[in-house]
């Protein structure tokens, strides 16, 4: 997700000629004052340019849609700046504001496509779904009339379609088990709160643990309410868990050091080419956790806003770094709306540490080879061994208390774990590939929901246990997806799966507040993390 500074830019006129009104006065200004080349250059570029649309919509011997032309011209223009300037369709815009706003408008379900067909995971708490009855295992067959089952669904076709402004209507048919007949909902769409703290939880007497998946608007204010939460629980010790966090909007990410770090510190700091885009950030009000242990988990998904968080309190001493190396993500994007609805993301400064790293890592013009390089950490053996992790001697730094950190992209862990693949197969990664784990998974819970909610989270991690018949059940949905079992990779699996298929049916029970302390058990960032607690605790009383 791209990192978004507020921005009061709106263009009202049709781009082009919007365009060539700016400049030409913006020219018109600066002629006054002597000239400018620049300008003019810029002034005869864009001139180039509707000579080139307007040729070819006059002249070419076919019809063709200028509007696709232009805004393809748009995209390849912006992909020569960096990987993360970007235009966003109208129709896209939507989906991706409603990302970092913490809200979207739709019928409020979580679903999943088994055997072509939608699956109600779950309906969201206090949303318009939950609130007509519809049910987890419930299969949506029809919409607004028409079949949407066996016809090749993907997510986002089901995404366009039940998704829509608040107050507007759809009418879905669905199939329930145990009822022969169809039932027809009514679903008056609404909006619905997207969440971006997956889960808070106490580990244990002391340690309390913080899942933050993403940062939108609303992110502060539920890492504020799970901190609250714990502290009134007992927490001591605080594990914040950024891995896979793509990053998002900057001010939450601000925020949430803020109640991290004491004192009137910097958090992070912009540079620009312009002085308007040039900023800094430090530490302000008086923070809800300021002196207990800190650990933050970070691995190679992990980017932007989650390397703001990570850089600033490792600088400062304030927490231990865990995992592996950041994605490298340290590019800040202003929103720009157009005048037809779209809008683009224009790089306008680079992010820096408060010892003066730059987060972003090198970008040498190709937008294939900056992505593959997320790949190439696999093939180079960086994920898997810290030896094989290319550390740039030149770009050394140091935190306030002295110790080294590197520059040259991303934050680079205190303490490396590897990735852990000693038990995963073909055979397991099939399973989940063909959303056979989640599908069974779905089914279990739906078949022994009553006895299942009987039970309390806690009695269910402590004694629910994974049966050989659970298994076969796996197997055979597996195979109905076409995943040929494989004995000898089941077996390398097997304990693996086990936790897996625990975690997924507690989800069902008891969303992620049941999914992530047992998903945990094998997480491997996680329990290195339990070990460093001491380690942790002595770095904050050195503060």
């Amino acid at each position: 997700m791209s990192e978004t500074k507020n921005s009061k830019s709106a263009i009202r006129l049709p781009l082009f000629i919007a365009a060539a009104i700016s400049i030409g006065i913006f020219i018109g200004a600066n002629m006054a004052d002597g000239g400018s080349n620049n300008s003019e250059g810029l002034y005869q570029s864009i001139y180039k340019f509707r000579q080139v649309v307007s040729h070819i919509q006059n002249d070419y011997v076919d019809d063709v849609s200028t509007d696709e032309l232009v805004e393809t011209a748009i995209e390849e223009m912006l992909t020569k700046l960096d990987p993360h300037s970007v235009y966003i369709p109208a129709e896209d815009l939507k989906i991706s504001q409603a990302q970092l706003e913490g809200n979207f408008e739709g019928i409020g379900i979580e679903f999943n496509i088994f055997k072509d067909t939608i699956s109600v995971v779950t309906p969201l708490s206090g949303g318009p779904s939950e609130k007509l009855g519809i049910m987890p295992g419930d299969q949506i067959i029809t919409v607004d009339g028409k079949t949407f089952a066996g016809i090749g669904i993907t997510n986002q076709d089901v995404v366009k379609a039940l998704r829509g402004e608040k107050g507007s209507e759809v009418v879905v048919e669905i199939k329930r088990k145990g009822s022969s007949e169809l039932l027809e909902y009514t679903i008056t769409r609404d909006v619905i709160p997207q969440y971006s703290v997956d889960v808070s939880y106490m580990v244990d007497d002391e340690i309390g643990y913080i899942k933050v998946s993403r940062f939108a608007a609303t992110t502060y204010m539920e890492f504020k309410e799970a901190l609250n939460k714990l502290e009134k629980a007992g927490m001591k010790k605080l594990i914040l868990d950024l891995s896979g966090n793509p990053g998002g909007y900057m001010d939450p990410a601000v925020k949430m050091v803020d109640e991290l770090l004491a004192g009137n510190q910097m958090i992070v700091y912009t540079k620009g080419k312009d002085a308007r885009h040039n900023s800094q950030y430090v530490s302000e009000r008086t923070g809800d956790f300021e002196s207990g242990p800190v650990i933050v988990l970070l691995d190679e998904g992990s980017a932007s806003a989650s390397e703001i968080v990570s850089g600033a309190l490792q600088d400062h001493d304030r927490a231990l770094i865990v995992g592996r190396r950041s994605f490298g993500k340290g590019l800040v994007q202003m929103p720009i709306q157009l005048n037809d609805g779209s809008a683009m993301r224009l790089t306008i400064s680079r992010y820096y540490t408060p010892s003066g790293r730059c987060i972003q890592k090198p970008y040498d013009g190709s937008l294939e080879d900056y992505h593959m390089e997320f790949y190439e950490r696999f093939e180079s053996g960086e994920v898997y061994s810290a030896d094989s992790i290319k550390v740039n001697d030149s770009l050394i730094f140091k935190t306030d208390n002295g110790r080294e950190v590197y520059g040259g992209g991303g934050i680079m862990p205190d303490y490396f774990v590897a990735l852990d693949t000693a038990a995963n197969s073909t055979y397991m990664t099939r399973l989940f590939n063909s959303n056979s784990v989640a599908e069974y998974s779905l089914i279990y819970a739906d078949e022994h929901r009553s006895e299942l909610e009987k039970m309390s989270l806690q009695q269910y991690i402590d004694n629910f246990n994974i049966t050989d018949k659970m298994f076969q059940g796996l197997i055979e949905v597996g195979e109905q997806n076409k995943v040929t079992y494989n004995d000898t990779q089941f077996k390398k699996s097997k304990e693996l799966l086990q936790i897996y298929l625990k975690a997924f049916i507690a989800r069902n029970i008891w969303n992620n507040d049941g999914f992530y302390p047992i998903f945990n058990q094998q997480n491997e960032i996680f329990q290195k993390a339990l070990t460093l607690m001491d380690e942790a605790n002595r770095l904050a009383h050195k503060n």
